[in-house]
């Protein structure tokens, strides 16, 4: 029988990008697909703990086994910010203009604009968590560059590839070196290795 699992997320092309990776092997499930339409609390100091207490949610409420995934965004000249709060930072949960708009009004005029990108994925089997963690270093430009990707992707420039930022990357060129493609590899290699 395959080994069916949770992905504790509401988006859809994540979804559909784990499991083309994942194949046939493992049975990568919705939230829609177990019933889940909770709002499922992050309220985490770290972006770890939020990873983990959204796949526990999940697997406490819903008894499968679970994964779940954070990230942010960490701007060395502002102490780290907006790291958790990343998806919050503009003041509304997930409108990515106004979190762009406000790293560019704190950072004006300044020149270290070093930063990196950081995902934690948490996994949750039985009694069992465990952390697959991605991270891309590279700095954030002083206007939006590219209309592809979401969240702050306009802005960030990675220090790998040849200077685009990651909205003007195709997909497979983001996911060859991005947080979320690191962090995933791993998730994915460990699922392959350990499968029932």
């Amino acid at each position: 029988m395959m080994k069916k699992i949770v992905f504790a997320t509401n988006n859809a092309n994540k979804l559909s990008e784990l499991r083309q990776i994942v194949g046939d092997s493992i049975e990568i499930l919705s939230l829609a697909d177990i019933g889940c339409h909770d709002d499922i609390p992050e309220t985490a100091a770290t972006l770890e703990g939020n990873a983990i207490m959204k796949a526990q949610y999940v697997h406490d409420n819903y008894h499968y086994d679970c994964f779940s995934d954070d990230t942010g965004l960490e701007i060395d000249a502002l102490g780290g910010e907006p790291g958790v709060y990343s998806a919050r930072y503009g003041g509304v949960a997930h409108d990515s203009e106004r979190n762009i708009d406000k790293v560019l009004s704190k950072l004006q005029g300044i020149t270290d604009r070093t930063a990196r990108f950081r995902t934690v994925i948490a996994l949750i089997e039985g009694d069992k968590v465990t952390t697959f963690h991605g991270k891309v270093e590279g700095r954030i430009l002083t206007e939006r560059h590219g209309t592809g990707g979401f969240g702050y992707d306009s802005i960030f420039c990675p220090d790998e590839g040849d200077g685009s930022t990651f909205a003007q990357m195709t997909h497979e060129q983001k996911n060859a070196i991005s947080h979320r493609g690191r962090a995933t590899a791993q998730l994915i290699n460990y699922l392959n290795k350990n499968k029932i």
